[in-house]
């Protein structure tokens, strides 16, 4: 897959099929990704935890939230849909630079590419108990989890919409309990040269900035 299909299909899967385990091809590539993240001043202060042990994955389940946007209903996984693997992004919480999450960025974005790229699907969380995982993952301090990316082989499909006639970005689910998220045109986001309110038009966009 190329880059750019890559980047448009690779959406936030959270319901996976719990029969099929990570490949490890899919699981060394996601490593060598995060290895190969640009890093500020170089420093690479983040480390991470792979999860692919099933009853570890179930241990940590209970302590992550998915689609805080959703009825806890729709937006978690049910039995069968759970995660088969997932990852946790550590940093030493005792010199939490100011890079720290730019660096998480960069490292997230690359896994879940690198992931995508072999058909598996990710859910980046943030909305998680962090002292219960750190116990779960046996943690010592100062070490402190930034973030933690459910993985596994998707059991629904997600696809990029245009916003609601209301303008409304909120994403939401079929008769299926497939997603659509919505996306801004890019001449709603990127301008050329300098700021401006106006929304920009699709000949301006032509124009190749000097």
């Amino acid at each position: 897959m190329d880059l750019m299909s890559l980047l448009k299909t690779r959406r936030t899967y959270r319901r996976f099929d719990e029969s099929r385990p990570v490949a490890a091809e899919a699981v060394a590539d996601m490593a060598e990704a995060l290895r190969l993240s640009s890093s500020a001043g170089n420093l690479q202060p983040l480390r991470a935890i792979f999860v692919t042990d099933r009853a570890q994955a179930a241990a940590i389940f209970p302590h992550v939230h998915f689609a805080a946007a959703l009825p806890k209903a729709l937006g978690t996984p049910g039995p069968g849909e759970r995660p088969t693997m997932v990852v946790a992004l550590i940093y030493d919480g005792s010199r939490r630079s100011r890079w720290v999450d730019t660096d998480a960025g960069i490292a997230l974005a690359n896994l879940t590419l690198a992931a995508w790229h072999h058909g598996v699907g990710s859910c980046i969380m943030d909305n998680i108990d962090r002292k219960a995982l750190a116990a779960v993952l046996e943690l010592p301090e100062p070490m402190a989890i930034h973030s933690m990316v459910a993985l596994g082989y998707p059991a629904h499909r997600s696809t990029v919409v245009a916003p609601g006639s209301d303008g409304s970005l909120q994403y939401y689910l079929d008769a299926n309990r497939d997603y659509f998220v919505p996306k801004r045109e890019v001449d709603e986001i990127v301008m050329w040269d300098r700021w401006t309110d106006e929304r920009q038009t699709g000949k301006d966009l032509e124009k190749t900035p000097d």
